[in-house]
């Protein structure tokens, strides 16, 4: 197959170059000529214009099928450029992590001139390359069975995890690392939304429990805290000196929390057991705080989800307010004054 494929960052220029590496062909766009130089080199045909891709495409293949890879605050203006271009039976893929109810309008607006559209949650990371994605997609049906080479191309494989016990007869496509979620517009990036979310909650657990062991010497001589701030009762409790890196490394082996993002922290750990080159500044993308608003709309609990988001929030400074409220309360109070950081 030939497809097109809009923004070169590193998740669509990784995804070409899996797509060319399995036999298809790809030509790319970029607002950054640089960007589709580098993929052109590596086999992609280039275009300098939508106009341009959609043009080859045709030539190419007929039916043009052009797969967006851009950030979702510019999804619209992305679609705006391609939109006049496209013809009934063309296939436009969102495969960024827009948000779902977006998906509905654009959508519903495409189709209403034969357009399909097809919403594609992709999961994978820089390491998809090598690893394959897994792919969350939403839209019509015939859209999807016509573009399954190129979903199976990306998609990690059966191999990628051992069959669930009872699993019998041929793979289907979720074994193999891709699921049509429904034809409503949205449902891909819903689900792939609520991944997102879920996300959130291990990174969050997992950092959350290593700062625990992290701090598990506070009784040893020169990490004693103050009896205000850290009431330590026995000190004798905590003088443990830790290998993180080596506890991470034993948890990937047979225990019930090994996961690929426990394997990416003890290669993190391993590189630089202080995480030196970070300052602990978490973004997020959008997915957790939509996923926390489906629970709500639906009355669906989701606290630990929520925790970790709020958790995000504050690694960013946005409780340094509240934490200042605080202080001025409890000195209020009862007369205590801020300790200097480290005392």
């Amino acid at each position: 197959m030939h497809i097109g494929m809009v923004g070169l960052g590193r998740m669509g220029a990784n995804m070409s170059r899996r797509i060319m590496n399995a036999g298809h062909a790809v030509t790319a766009w970029d607002v950054s000529a640089e960007a589709v130089a580098a993929l052109a080199s590596d086999g992609a045909h280039p275009a300098d214009t939508p106009e341009a891709m959609v043009e080859h495409l045709r030539a190419q293949e007929g039916r043009v099928v052009v797969w967006l890879m851009v950030p979702a605050a510019f999804v619209d203006d992305t679609i705006a450029r391609f939109e006049p271009l496209l013809q009934a039976g063309d296939v436009l893929i969102d495969g960024g992590n827009s948000c779902w109810q977006d998906d509905i309008t654009r959508g519903e607006r495409l189709e209403s001139a034969g357009i399909r559209y097809l919403d594609v949650g992709v999961s994978g990371g820089v390491w998809g390359a090598e690893r394959g994605y897994c792919q969350m997609i939403g839209g019509q049906r015939d859209a999807v069975e016509y573009l399954s080479p190129i979903f199976e191309t990306l998609a990690p494989g059966v191999e990628a995890a051992p069959r669930t016990p009872g699993a019998s007869g041929a793979p289907g496509p979720a074994e193999q690392g891709w699921l049509h979620c429904g034809e409503r517009h949205g449902a891909g990036h819903f689900v792939k939304m609520v991944h997102n979310g879920i996300e959130y909650g291990l990174m969050a657990a997992y950092a959350e429990g290593l700062n625990i062991l992290h701090h598990a010497d506070a009784g040893t001589a020169g990490r004693e805290q103050d009896a205000e701030t850290s009431p330590l009762r026995n000190p004798e409790h905590y003088q443990y000196d830790l290998d993180l890196a080596g506890i991470t490394e034993v948890w990937r082996r047979g225990s019930v929390i090994s996961s690929w993002l426990l394997d990416l922290t003890a290669l993190s750990l391993r590189d630089d057991p202080a995480l030196g080159g970070f300052e602990g500044r978490v973004s997020d993308s959008g997915e957790g705080r939509w996923t926390l608003e489906a629970g709500i709309d639906v009355s669906a609990p989701a606290p630990v989800l929520g925790a970790a988001l709020f958790q995000r929030f504050s690694s960013r400074g946005e409780a340094m307010f509240a934490d200042k409220v605080l202080s001025a309360m409890r000195f209020q109070f009862g007369g205590h004054h801020e300790k200097e950081a480290g005392a």
